[in-house]
């Protein structure tokens, strides 16, 4: 990063330092992360093996549940092992990958939120040329752009965070490196790089969340003009669950990088809590499990994997049948 530091490590303080309250954090968040890797990888699959599920709408949460498997996997392992064994130091170069990682995948998500806002604004505000709109060269393209501008605003992120001089403590107040924590270690002026984080975390964070707000109320606009009552209910329910999940996401980002370091306090943990624990596992029932294609597609997929175990098993009983026919008598 070209920063000056006399420090190899730093030492996360963690959620928390109370020894008693440590062991069912353990349970709680393992619970969650399991949870976590469970819905996303297993919606991943899902639309891989089914057909019906090769749209653009899923292709796009598949990237999503990528996100959402890769920042939770990036924090919540170390955490855990801070709360297990108590060994909550970093190494120097721990931390930078730890936090340029995390903002990668954290930047890609809102973008890809707002990419799959507009897919469902042109889906049902623009059905006819909804097959034009959204090719399979745009959903690459979308895709694409979100990696890239994730990828140029994790690079910036990092080398505000850690472009500076640390040469004091080396406790980061968090229980992982974020940009605040790790920004008050350093020995240096960091005015200019908080301006800097604050300037690219609304551009990000306000640019993605307008196109989100805009295609919804679209959506909602949209489908008030229909006469079904079943439609309209069935629409806004499924509206106000996306909504709900990116008020959260969102909420608890904006809370984190979009206020004066000097208001950064203990409330920073628990914000940060929501956004990389509770909502990456969250998602995979908001965005897909309610749907009716993803509960088909996976009821078909659990009767064709138990006919397999029905196969299989008849196939191994006439494999026995045979050799007692022939006179072997197995152990």
């Amino acid at each position: 990063m070209g920063g000056n530091y006399t420090q190899p490590r730093f030492i996360l303080l963690g959620i928390t330092d109370t020894p008693w309250v440590q062991a069912p954090l353990f349970v709680l968040f393992l619970l969650i992360y399991i949870v976590t890797l469970v819905g996303n990888i297993g919606l991943m699959v899902l639309v891989w093996v089914a057909p019906s599920l090769h749209t653009p709408m899923y292709f796009f949460l598949t990237h999503f549940s990528l996100a959402d498997v890769c920042y939770p996997t990036i924090i919540s392992p170390k955490m855990l092992t801070d709360l297990l064994f108590g060994d909550k130091t970093i190494s120097w170069a721990g931390c930078v990958t730890q936090f340029h990682l995390f903002a990668l995948f954290v930047t890609a998500e809102c973008h890809l939120l707002a990419v799959m806002a507009y897919d469902r604004h042109v889906a049902i505000c623009h059905p006819l040329s909804y097959v034009l709109v959204v090719s399979p060269r745009a959903c690459w393209q979308l895709v694409a752009w979100c990696y890239l501008v994730a990828s140029l605003s994790a690079l910036l992120y990092t080398g505000c965070t850690f472009g500076g001089s640390f040469c004091g403590p080396n406790h980061v107040d968090h229980f992982f490196c974020d940009a605040s924590p790790v920004l008050r270690l350093a020995c240096s002026d960091t005015r200019g790089c908080e301006a800097a984080i604050f300037a690219l975390a609304a551009t990000n964070g306000l640019g993605t969340s307008v196109v989100i707000l805009l295609s919804y109320g679209r959506i909602l606009h949209a489908v008030l003009g229909t006469s079904s009552t079943p439609s309209r209910a069935r629409a806004f329910r499924t509206c106000a669950s996306h909504l709900a999940s990116v008020a959260v996401f969102y909420g608890s980002l904006f809370f984190m990088y979009l206020q004066p370091a000097s208001r950064h306090g203990s409330r920073d943990k628990v914000a940060s809590v929501l956004y990389t624990v509770v909502s990456p596992m969250l998602n995979p029932f908001i965005y897909s499990l309610r749907n009716r294609e993803v509960k088909a597609a996976l009821g078909r997929g659990t009767r064709r994997v138990l006919n397999l175990c029905r196969q299989q098993r008849s196939a191994a009983r006439g494999i026995r049948e045979s050799w007692n026919g022939l006179g072997w008598r197995g152990p």
